[in-house]
C-alpha cells in the first residue's frame, strides 16, 4: 500500500513538473508577443470589386469544377434550380475566378475582389447566330440580394462591381447580355446612363458624324475598359464596344458604333451623367484614398 501511494505521488509530480515545462515554454522569450489595444483608423476591406461570373456548366458539374482540382473557384456559387446560394471560399481569402483582368488600372484583380459564379449554360453558336440563356428571376433574385449584402459589407463602390466580360473583353463573355443589368441599376447596386440626356445625343449622332474610333477608344477606356489607343478599329476595340453593349444596350451586341452605343458611350463618360436609382443606399461612404 505505501509503495503505491508512493509511486502515484512520484507520477503527480512527474505530471506536475512537465505543465511546469510547458508553461515555461509558453511564456519564454521565443514566443511572439502582439500588443492588440491599439487600431488605425486608415484601412478598408481587401475586397474593392464584385465580378460577376456565369458557369457554363450545370449545378453538379459547377461544383466539382470549382470544389476540387480545376484550379478554378469562386466565393460564391449561385444555383439555378432550386435557387440555393454556396459560400465555397472565405471572404478573406483569394479566390481564382477572374485570371488576367483589368479594370480602370487595376490588374490581377484575384486579389482585391470576390467573385459570385451564376449556374447557367452559357451561349451556343447556331446557324442563325450565338444564343445565350436565359436567367431565371428567383436566381437573379437571389444574386441582387447576395450582392447587396457583400457591397454593403465591404463598401464595393458601383462602378467596381463588373462582369468577367468588362475585366477580360474578348476573352470572356460572362455574364452575358442575357444577365439583367438594368435590374442591378434598379436595385440601388450600379449606376445607368441617365435616360434624357441619352436621348438627346442620341438624336445628335442620328443625324450628323458618329464620333472616330480615337473617341471611341478614349472613352472606353475612362470607363474603365483595357482597350488599345491607337485610333484603329482593331479587332479588340470591337469586342469592348461589344462588351459594353451587352451591359447597357444588350438588344444589339454587335461590335460596331451606331448612334445609340455613342449616346450611351457619351452619357457614360459625362459628369452627371451616371445616375444611380432611388433604391440606392443612403449611408455615407468614407472617402476612398488607398492607392486601390
Amino acid at each position: 500500500m505505501t509503495t503505491t501511494m508512493t509511486q502515484t505521488r512520484l507520477s503527480l509530480t512527474a505530471v506536475l513538473a512537465g505543465l511546469l515545462a510547458l508553461s515555461g515554454c509558453a511564456t519564454g522569450p521565443d514566443v511572439l508577443r502582439i500588443n492588440t489595444r491599439y487600431t488605425s483608423e486608415n484601412q478598408d476591406s481587401r475586397a474593392q470589386f464584385l465580378v460577376l461570373h456565369y458557369t457554363v456548366l450545370d449545378h453538379e458539374k459547377s461544383l466539382k469544377v470549382l470544389t476540387t482540382g480545376g484550379r478554378v473557384s469562386s466565393h460564391y456559387l449561385v444555383r439555378d434550380q432550386p435557387v440555393e446560394t454556396y459560400l465555397l471560399v472565405d471572404e478573406n481569402r483569394r479566390a481564382w475566378h477572374a485570371g488576367p483582368s483589368f479594370w480602370a488600372g487595376h490588374s490581377n484583380l484575384n486579389a482585391a475582389s470576390i467573385g459570385i459564379e451564376i449556374v447557367n449554360a452559357g451561349f451556343v453558336d447556331t446557324p442563325n447566330g450565338r444564343v445565350y440563356a436565359p436567367f431565371p428571376q428567383a436566381q437573379i433574385d437571389e444574386v441582387i440580394k447576395l450582392s447587396r449584402d457583400i457591397v454593403a459589407r465591404h463598401q464595393i463602390k458601383p462602378e467596381r462591381i463588373v462582369g468577367h466580360a468588362d475585366i477580360a473583353p474578348g476573352r470572356k463573355q460572362d455574364p452575358g447580355p442575357n444577365f439583367p443589368w438594368r435590374q442591378f441599376h434598379e436595385a440601388g447596386l450600379i449606376a445607368w446612363p441617365e435616360a434624357t440626356q441619352v436621348a438627346v445625343r442620341r438624336a445628335i449622332y442620328e443625324t450628323g458624324p458618329l464620333p472616330d474610333t480615337a473617341w471611341v477608344q478614349a472613352r472606353l477606356s475612362q470607363v474603365g475598359y483595357n482597350v488599345p489607343r491607337h485610333g484603329e478599329l482593331d479587332a479588340l476595340t470591337r469586342e469592348v464596344i461589344s462588351t459594353f453593349q451587352m451591359k447597357y444596350r444588350p438588344s444589339n451586341i454587335d461590335g460596331k458604333l451606331d448612334a445609340e452605343t455613342a449616346a450611351l458611350l457619351d452619357v457614360a463618360t459625362t459628369q452627371g451623367g451616371m445616375v444611380m436609382s432611388k433604391n440606392a443606399p443612403t449611408t455615407p461612404v468614407r472617402p476612398y484614398t488607398s492607392r486601390w
